[in-house]
């Protein structure tokens, strides 16, 4: 989920509904709710970790997803110590904390390992993550038949010994690759589903799409799109962003289109040190009555 992704390009549309979906092996809940994330490059933010998790419970934030590493990383793990510190903060404060992996499919190997690093990762109190996500956004190995094959391995290796932690697929939204196909044609998204327990989308406008009207499109067609493909009955929880880079209507066109939809589960911004106030005043609608 780098800073940088374009908003322009998503996962791409299969509009044949699944018949039947594997049932999910572990507890989607985990993702649910208010959301908010943190990447390999937020290290300062780590400085006060039960500070930040105060302000954080205070918002009301149910899951903080927080990035392990990615291929390029000089380690499996980036910055371990400050990491566990914060995942301990955090979960004592009763917020569900989901590690995540952005594998780039050059060096399978390299992924497999931080994949499983990601798995094995325990807290100074000895806690484990609550779930997992692969970040499939990388576009570095230039062979789409390749990318897929070397995805759909890894996930299923992430299902297999993940046992009963939750795993989720970040993708890119559906409408942005209806708009550019090509970025990765062939998205298999039907293989993958039955390997996850929930789906987010990066349904990503800040400085992409301007005005209510266009963020709203282009949110709403994407959770419709992904639904029609991967079937009614696994989550999928939207995330938006960049957050400082909405304008307050384009935040509220975020926040309709996720509460029409009427089918999102959670919901969140990306990420923490660029959501301001009015990014979470926006949040506010989705919260539970």
């Amino acid at each position: 989920m780098r800073r940088l992704a374009l908003a322009s390009i998503a996962a791409l549309v299969v509009l044949v509904p699944l018949q039947a979906h594997a049932a999910p092996r572990a507890d989607p809940g985990v993702f649910a709710g208010l959301g908010t994330w943190f990447d390999v490059y937020d290290g300062p933010v780590y400085r006060n970790p039960v500070a930040t998790a105060a302000r954080l419970q205070a918002r009301g934030v149910h899951t903080v997803f927080v990035e392990t590493a990615n291929d390029r990383s000089a380690t499996d793990v980036v910055n371990p110590a400050a990491l566990g510190a914060f995942a301990d903060a955090l979960q004592a404060r009763g917020i569900q904390v989901v590690g995540w992996y952005l594998p780039g499919f050059a060096q399978p190997a390299v992924d497999l390992r931080r994949t499983r690093a990601m798995l094995a990762f325990r807290t100074p109190a000895g806690a484990a993550f609550d779930g997992v996500a692969l970040d499939i956004e990388s576009l570095r190995l230039k062979s789409v038949g390749l990318r897929t094959t070397r995805l759909l391995a890894l996930g299923r290796t992430l299902r297999t010994e993940a046992g009963d932690t939750p795993v989720a697929a970040i993708s890119y939204a559906p409408r942005g690759l209806e708009r550019h196909p090509a970025v990765w044609p062939r998205f298999p998204r039907q293989q993958l589903t039955p390997l996850v327990d929930a789906w987010i989308p990066m349904t990503y406008t800040g400085g992409g799409m301007h005005g209510y009207d266009a963020t709203y499109g282009y949110v709403a067609r994407s959770l419709r799109l992904l639904r029609a493909a991967v079937g009614p009955d696994i989550p999928i929880d939207a995330a938006g962003g960049v957050a400082n880079r909405m304008t307050a209507e384009e935040l509220k066109a975020f926040a309709d289109a996720v509460t029409d939809d009427g089918t999102v589960t959670g919901w969140s911004l990306y990420d923490y040190p660029t959501t301001g106030p009015k990014a979470w005043s926006a949040l506010e609608p989705l919260a539970p009555r």
